[in-house]
């Protein structure tokens, strides 16, 4: 899968962009985004953007773009399709998400929206859940594009740090910074993907659960504070400067 990236990344600019606007349009599609596990595939479009091969500005806005169509179909299937989804195993398997989703959707339309394309199962739920409830275009449209604005750049992010850190020239002390630098990613995307299973839990009786299960919320909150925490404490290492001057040509 990285060979086959990497072979059409480098190909050409217009490729480049292809891929970034198909991965960002299926993540967000209905039913499809489901299946699909996208921090990792936009994380792997960040290293690629980390060391170079691909432009920032230019994947951003063809994540926008991908996010947006796939965000706007998954709005109108739900609405014209809303009887033959009922229908469909598959989404009697997620009924419990679908319902929470619903519930939502009706006390906080917009927060839903802009917080639920940051979370994996209900990234592709939420639109297509907006159609099936008939829920005004005006209230669907503004969190939309906001989260599509914000969600690439965000998930590209840990792809970024890591392909920057692997060009940084290998020393002593740059193997103590890159295993540091690791292990805050490590930590903060663990973090990241504790808090979706504890928003997949909020629906489970807790007398139905594991200890794991149980502690899941305060796990995820252990795992992004050590992450922060490292994250604030790396920038007294001395290589990071090489990492904010080539992390500025990239943005800037």
């Amino acid at each position: 899968m990285e060979y086959w990236l990497t072979s059409l990344i480098t190909h050409s600019l217009i490729y480049s962009l292809f891929i970034v606007g198909i991965v960002s349009f299926l993540e967000s599609l209905a039913l499809i985004g489901l299946l699909l596990p996208g921090i990792v595939f936009m994380a792997t479009l960040g290293t690629f953007i980390g060391n170079g091969k691909l432009s920032f500005y230019p994947s951003w806005i063809s994540g926008i773009i991908g996010c947006l169509l796939g965000d706007w179909l998954s709005y109108y299937i739900g609405l014209y399709f809303k009887n033959w989804l009922h229908n469909l195993s598959f989404l009697k398997k997620h009924n419990k998400i679908l319902e929470k989703t619903k519930v939502l959707l009706n006390k906080h339309s917009m927060l839903t929206i802009l917080i639920g394309r940051f979370i994996g199962p209900t990234r592709p739920l939420v639109p297509m859940v907006s159609g099936m409830l008939k829920l005004p275009l005006k209230k669907f449209i503004l969190p939309s594009l906001i989260g599509c604005i914000l969600w690439p750049p965000i998930y590209f992010f840990p792809g970024i740090i890591a392909g920057i850190t692997i060009n940084i020239p290998t020393d002593s002390s740059n193997n103590y910074f890159k295993w540091f630098l690791l292990f805050i990613a490590i930590f903060i995307w663990i973090g990241i993907w504790l808090t979706s299973k504890w928003w997949k839990t909020k629906n489970i009786n807790k007398n139905n659960m594991n200890i794991f299960q149980k502690n899941i919320g305060f796990i995820a909150l252990i795992f992004l504070l050590s992450g922060i925490i490292g994250l604030i404490l790396i920038q007294f290492h001395p290589t990071m400067m090489i990492f904010k001057k080539v992390l500025s040509t990239i943005l800037f």
